[in-house]
């Protein structure tokens, strides 16, 4: 699952996307680049994110930076609004 989109359905965050960047056997450590950095992600339960799986993207996790999140997931937003 490291490197998907994912969108969050239970919590605050609820319908928030984010990037997977490491996970356990339960759970998730995501971020968005803005409010969830590379430095800071969240932990999320599997349960709680469904993966977007018609968009994956080519980042390289480790060197991956908060600008590109923020643009990937910019990119993402704006492409599922020309589609509807």
């Amino acid at each position: 699952m490291i490197g998907f989109l994912a969108y969050s359905l239970a919590g605050h965050d609820k319908g928030e996307v984010y990037l997977i960047v490491e996970e356990t056997k339960d759970f998730v450590y995501v971020v968005n680049g803005t409010v969830r950095t590379v430095d800071k992600p969240k932990k999320k339960n599997k349960r709680h994110i469904q993966i977007i799986k018609n968009h994956n993207p080519r980042l390289e996790i480790p060197s991956v930076t908060n600008e590109d999140i923020k643009h990937l997931i910019k990119l993402y937003c704006r492409d599922i609004k020309e589609v509807k």
